[in-house]
Parts: structure tokens; C-alpha cells; sequence
């Protein structure tokens, strides 16, 4: 008979060896979990909060709550308006609104789909105390245009808890005269063209980038640990100072009597009359993100290059490589993990920024992030931003996906 293995309190070495896993499971577990809960906390949850907000509709159910059911009730293809019973809902909802002071922020809500709403329920709201049967011809007293089909039909649309609208408006369509679905007018197209904008500038930034990065990061990993090391403080350099200063920087130096066009001119490659402009537009805006930028591919590309072993070169030009040849072909690959890793970095980074564009690009170098941030603190819509910035994640998600499609993200190193 085999005779079961104890450790020296008598326990079974079996048991002793599943309790031990599982107190080391558990202190990894603990380790684990506060970053986790900061993950959860500053990056999933505001994300879903934004996913949430683009479709959130609940304010106008919420404030109108006696009028919404009726309304919900209500034949809008007749072609006439609601009955008696809608306005009187109606009116006892406006006096409520009034004492909680939420009459205005369902006029703002309105206002998005039909500019017009915000005064005229800022006005209603302040004259709730004067409405009387029939209420009908109360409200119409107040203002003609709650005698409007249209405007109840935009306000029976409206007052469902969720909504697409924000989704339309954030590609540039809306509501027709029958609640059918179409294009917004020429005049207010503006989104899907500052998408593009945005898609084409980022792409173009991350090549300019590329071509600027590889041979800098070629440099740095053929030079010697001392000198490479002294490089790459110059290359991080930018780093330490603000990136309002930086921007800044490049406001002085862009401008058309600033450092830049000083030498231009004094070079003589124009006339003193002629000077380029390269401010308040897309120039101003690659040139500076570039500068800022930059060694986010450097040094991705840099730390895929230095694991390279030199001697692989050596090979290649031993068995009648060319130089040119022997880079294309045996060295140029194997820096495919740092250019895909800078790419997306770049990428990336550079769809979603704002404060650069923002001060130095002017009217035709603002991309969809300043439009998102507008939105958030200016016009507060939040809805229309949370849309803008979904669509936003679903480009940058797609374009993920086809990199990993045809490069894979598995090759993807950052050293």
C-alpha cells in the first residue's frame, strides 16, 4: 500500500499544494485588480457613458411627463393639431416646468432639431400662470408657432427616450417634411467632410512621420550606446516642455513676418511682398503636429531596430546583396513590427487632437475633435458630441481591424 505524502504539520502535501496556488492566485488576483478598477473607472465607463449619451433621450418624457402619453396618441398624418386634451396637459406641464425651472432645457433639446424651440418655450414658460381654456387658443395666443403641425410633429419624435437623431445630424442627414429620412441642405454638410478631413490630415501626419522617424531611428540604433543615448535626449527633449508652448512656438515661427519667412525672403525663394502662409491653415496644422508627434514613431521604430542584429546585413551583402537590396529585403522587414507599433500610435493620437488644430489651423485645418469639443462646452450639446466621438471610435476600431487584417496585429512590437 502506497503511503500518502504529509508535509511536517501533517497536512497532505496535495492539500498543502492546492492551498498554496491558491493564496498565490489570490495575491495576483489582488494585484491585478486596482489597476483593473482604474481601467474600469477612467476608460470603459466613460466610454459606455458616451455610447449611452448619444442616444439618450429622456429629458423631454421626463419634464412633459402628462403630455408625452397623450401626444403618443395623436394622429400626425391628419394633419391637424392635438386635441384640447394635449394642451392642457400641455399647460400643466409648463406650470410644473416653471417651478423646477427644466422648461428651458426641453426648449435647448428641441432647439437641436429646429432652431426656434428654445424661445419659444422660454416664452411659454413664463407666461404658464395666464393659460386658460380653451388652451388650445392660449398657446396659440402666446406664440403662432404652437398652431404648427410640424413643430408637434418634431415634438412628439422627440419625446421617445431614445433616440437616432444625434447619429443623423452627426452625418450630415435629418427629417424630411413626412419624418422620412434625407440629406441635409448644402450649407449645413459639414461633418462627413471634416471626418474625411480628419482620416486624410491623421494619415498624412503618420506618413510625414514615418519618412522623417526611420532614418533618425536608423541613426540611433547604428551609432554607438553613448552617442545613440545623447540622441535620444534630443529626440525626447520636446517632451519637457508644454505642448501649448509648443504649439505656440510654431505660431511665432509660422506666421507670415515670423522667423520662418524672415529666411525664405532673405534667401531670396520669394519677394518680401509674397510671403507664403502657413498659419490658420492645413500647413500650420501637419507642421506643428508633426514636430509634436515625431517621437511617438521614433522610438517605437528605434527599439525594434537596436534587436537587430547587424550581421544580417553582413550576410546578405556577402552572398552579392547590393546595399539597396540587402535593406529591402532582409532589413526593411524586420522593422515591420515598429512601423505598424508607430503607425497606430501616431494614427491614433493624432485623429483625436485638438488644442494644436485648434490655435494654429485656422478654418481649413480644424478637424471633427475641435467640433467635439465645441459641442461639450460651448453649444452643450452633449449628444451631438457623444455621437461625433463614437463615430469617431467606430473609424478608428475599423481601421484597427483592417490593420490586424492585413499586417496582424501580432507583429506589433514596441521593442
Amino acid at each position: 500500500m502506497s503511503q500518502t505524502l504529509v508535509t511536517v504539520d501533517g497536512v497532505p502535501l496535495k492539500v498543502s499544494l492546492a492551498r498554496a496556488q491558491r493564496r498565490g492566485k489570490l495575491k495576483a488576483i489582488g494585484l491585478v485588480v486596482p489597476l483593473f478598477l482604474f481601467i474600469l473607472v477612467t476608460f470603459f465607463v466613460p466610454i459606455l457613458d458616451m455610447l449611452f449619451r448619444s442616444v439618450e433621450n429622456q429629458l423631454v418624457g421626463e419634464v412633459m411627463h402628462r403630455t408625452v402619453p397623450l401626444l403618443n396618441n395623436w394622429d400626425e398624418q391628419s394633419g391637424e393639431l392635438p386635441s384640447e386634451e394635449v394642451f392642457a396637459a400641455l399647460a400643466e406641464d409648463f406650470i410644473e416646468a416653471n417651478e423646477t425651472k427644466l422648461g428651458g432645457r426641453v426648449g435647448r433639446r428641441l432647439n437641436y432639431e429646429k432652431p426656434g424651440f428654445s424661445g419659444l418655450f422660454r416664452k411659454t414658460t413664463r407666461k404658464a400662470g395666464s393659460l386658460e381654456a380653451p388652451y388650445q387658443q392660449s398657446f396659440i395666443d402666446i406664440n403662432q408657432k404652437w398652431g404648427d403641425v410640424e413643430n408637434w410633429k418634431i415634438f412628439k419624435r422627440e419625446s421617445a427616450p431614445y433616440t437616432i437623431s444625434y447619429y443623423l445630424a452627426a452625418v450630415d442627414l435629418g427629417y424630411g417634411e413626412t419624418g422620412e429620412i434625407v440629406r441635409n441642405k448644402d450649407d449645413r454638410r459639414i461633418y462627413l467632410k471634416l471626418f474625411w478631413r480628419t482620416v486624410w490630415m491623421s494619415s498624412l501626419i503618420t506618413v510625414i512621420c514615418l519618412f522623417l522617424a526611420y532614418p533618425i531611428a536608423y541613426l540611433l540604433s547604428a551609432l554607438p550606446t553613448r552617442k545613440s543615448n545623447l540622441l535620444i535626449i534630443l529626440v525626447l527633449l520636446p517632451f519637457w516642455t508644454s505642448l501649448l508652448v509648443r504649439t505656440t512656438a510654431w505660431i511665432a515661427l509660422l506666421q507670415q513676418e515670423g522667423v520662418i519667412n524672415d529666411l525664405i525672403v532673405w534667401l531670396g525663394f520669394v519677394a518680401d511682398d509674397n510671403r507664403l502662409s502657413m498659419i490658420h491653415n492645413r500647413t500650420g496644422t501637419i507642421i506643428a503636429m508633426v514636430h509634436i508627434l515625431l517621437p511617438f514613431m521614433v522610438l517605437p521604430l528605434y527599439s525594434v531596430m537596436k534587436t537587430i542584429p547587424p550581421s544580417y546585413m553582413k550576410a546578405a551583402k556577402s552572398l552579392g546583396a547590393t546595399p539597396f537590396t540587402a535593406f529591402v529585403r532582409i532589413y526593411m522587414p524586420n522593422t515591420v513590427a515598429g512601423i505598424g507599433a508607430g503607425a497606430i500610435l501616431v494614427f491614433i493620437l493624432s485623429i483625436g487632437y485638438y488644442i494644436t488644430p485648434a490655435l494654429v489651423g485656422g478654418q481649413s485645418g480644424t478637424l471633427i475633435s475641435n467640433f467635439i469639443a465645441f459641442h461639450m462646452s460651448s453649444s452643450l450639446n452633449w449628444g451631438l458630441a457623444a455621437a461625433l466621438g463614437a463615430i469617431l471610435l467606430a473609424i478608428v476600431l475599423i481601421l484597427y481591424f483592417l490593420y490586424d487584417r492585413i499586417v496582424g496585429i501580432d507583429n506589433m512590437k514596441l521593442g
